[in-house]
């Protein structure tokens, strides 16, 4: 095991800890907004651990919600990579393989390293 897994496998833990609680702020409407575009297949978990569009949205509030939620998520990878002394695409990309892992739903996509939208 090299130096960069054990890093990852740290960083993966702590991030989903705080992806689970209140470290990444969204509000419930947000939430709301981007879980039922999951469930309809228009957006998805990429690999770089930020939220993308399968398709392309007209819906402004969607869109919104969606580049909000992934402030969030910068900032927050931003603030771990300086603690633990990594790049924040360390940190996005360790937090990607346990969202999917863990929170992407049978039925949801997922945007592979390579740019290909897969249902899972």
């Amino acid at each position: 095991m090299n130096r960069r897994t054990i890093i990852t496998a740290g960083l993966v833990a702590a991030a989903m800890l705080s992806l689970a609680g209140s470290a990444v702020a969204q509000t419930s409407q947000e939430k709301a907004l981007v879980d039922a575009a999951k469930a309809r297949g228009a957006v998805g978990e990429q690999a770089d651990g930020y939220l993308g569009f399968v398709a392309a949205s007209d819906d402004a509030a969607l869109k919104a919600a969606v580049a909000a939620i992934n402030a969030a998520r910068a900032t927050y990878y931003r603030r771990l990579a300086a603690q633990r002394g990594v790049t924040e695409q360390v940190v996005g990309e360790a937090t990607a393989l346990q969202l999917l892992r863990d929170k992407v739903k049978t039925g949801e996509y997922h945007r592979t390293a390579d740019g290909e939208w897969r249902r899972k």
